[in-house]
């Protein structure tokens, strides 16, 4: 068997897994809750995996080492924070988020925002602000997936376009997300994360082997061709190092997609367990985006591959020409399963905003038969998405990645992360938070607008939503709190 065909059947037989996966959980699915929640019956392992998951994926299986071979170390500041902000995030969300889901029987992120801040009008733009984060995030996954399959196809089937992929990608994840809703994410997390960190080491080994002399060599030949891109900021500079640092270290606490599988847990006193679980997942993954990018980066300078045509090729060109035949099928299904399973978290969060939270904020109720819109939910947030990722412009995947973290983090950092922890914090500052995110969020992206110094456009949005949040709530008179919540609180 060839390596082309040997890659492509570890490809198809993790897409008939994940077939088996959605039929399976399609069985779990009775109601709603189960569709957005799980039921909230995951154990330590299954959560635990499914946070560490979620937060790599298509971002940082394609974007990340694209990244690493286009600029160098400044990306760096991206995933070492991430991991740093696990710690901040569950020592600030985890217990809370998932005794407030209990108490009030929150399916949903706004449900829990709804219960802290009494208010509907911050549950509707909490949803808001995650449905238009979607949009970027999701398109980074569809993106992704596609990259990559166009990548795998092109050796057996000659060149395919990637409108062609985005449409194969998203139909594949339409099928897999309308089937099981998030219990086929979380279960297919536990496999995969397996996989992924399995993955992990043994591409370290074969970057290193790549390269004579291993790192060291990598090394000698980048700084030969350019000493500021292994230095502490990269080829993107001191501001865009230290504005990824800001707002991947403590944005993490406003991930949708992340924190609200804190809620999913069985037992509260679990996050105490899940944590190490999901840090060391993460940290051993991780390598992944460090190890391909500096080495595709390494053998396209001493002239063994030809330069790549797009930075987000890195992954796919190093596993195709420089791994064993089966570890690169293995790694390439272990792609497809981590962006599959957080494109079901990105579209499973928002499916319920638009047919749960949104509905309720307006009419005091969801939508009737809520299941069944759920799923058609699913099916039209995928299609706008995918035509985001094709339309968006010549946009990297992880700078896509980038631009939908930073509008999580902005808009709901200051809402969830500080106002389930400070009792002063009130509706009218969240709402000011959140809207004035977004507005210079997306009014950056649809003007073109470009930020001073290279500084990152998330990370100006969460510094301008969290001084607003703060000098807001400070200023005026503290609301009152239901008792039920206050209790949480206090803990």
């Amino acid at each position: 068997m060839s390596r082309d065909h040997i890659i492509l059947a570890c490809v198809f037989a993790y897409l008939v897994v994940c077939i088996v996966v959605g039929l399976w959980a399609l069985r779990r699915t009775k109601s709603a809750h189960d569709f957005f929640m799980a039921g909230r019956d995951l154990g330590i392992f299954v959560t635990g995996l499914a946070v560490f998951s979620s937060t790599l994926s298509g971002f940082g299986f394609v974007g990340g080492p694209g990244l690493v071979y286009r600029m160098g170390a400044s990306s760096l500041w991206m995933v070492v924070c991430a991991g740093l902000g696990f710690v901040l995030a569950f020592f600030l969300l985890a217990k809370r988020l998932r005794l407030f889901a209990g108490l009030r029987g929150s399916i949903s992120l706004p449900d829990a925002v709804a219960a802290r801040y009494k208010s509907e009008s911050t549950r509707f733009f909490t949803a808001l602000a995650i449905l238009l984060g979607v949009m970027g995030y999701l398109a980074t996954q569809i993106r992704a997936m596609a990259t990559v399959l166009q990548g795998i196809l092109a050796s057996t089937f000659g060149n395919i376009s990637l409108e062609m992929c985005v449409a194969i990608s998203c139909a594949v994840l339409v099928f897999y997300c309308v089937t099981g809703g998030i219990i086929a994410s979380v279960y297919t997390d536990l496999i995969q994360g397996f996989v992924m960190m399995i993955a992990a080491v043994l591409v370290l080994i074969a970057a290193i082997s790549a390269i004579k002399g291993g790192f060291g060599g990598m090394t000698e030949i980048l700084v030969q061709d350019d000493p500021e891109s292994i230095g502490p900021w990269g080829t993107a500079g001191i501001f865009t190092a230290l504005s990824w640092f800001f707002v991947f270290g403590l944005g993490l606490a406003g991930q949708p997609h992340i924190i609200t599988k804190m809620m999913m847990n069985k037992k509260v006193s679990d996050a105490k367990f899940i944590l190490p679980v999901s840090v060391l997942g993460y940290a051993v993954s991780a390598m992944l985006w460090i190890s391909i990018g500096l080495a595709m980066r390494a053998v396209v300078l001493q002239g063994s591959h030809p330069e790549l045509a797009r930075s987000d090729d890195a992954a796919s060109a190093f596993l195709q020409g420089y791994a064993h035949p089966l570890l690169a099928g293995i790694v390439f299904a272990g792609l497809f399963a981590a962006i599959m399973s957080t494109a079901d978290g990105f579209l499973n969060i928002g499916a319920a905003a638009v047919v749960h939270d949104i509905p309720t904020a307006f009419r005091g109720r969801s939508l009737n038969n809520e299941l069944f819109w759920a799923r058609i939910g699913t099916v039209v947030i995928a299609v706008v998405a995918s035509l985001f990722a094709l339309y968006s412009g010549e946009e990297f995947v992880a700078l896509l990645g980038a631009f939908g973290w930073g509008t999580f983090a902005a808009a709901l950092v200051p809402t969830v992360a500080i106002g389930f922890n400070w009792k002063r914090a009130n509706a009218t500052a969240a709402n000011v938070a959140i809207v004035s995110s977004l507005l210079i969020n997306f009014g950056v992206k649809v003007t073109g607008a470009s930020v001073p110094f290279g500084i990152d456009v998330g990370a100006l949005s969460l510094l301008v939503s969290l001084t607003l949040f703060f000098g807001l709530s400070l200023a005026m008179k503290p609301q009152p709190i239901d008792a039920d919540i206050e209790r949480v609180m206090d803990l």
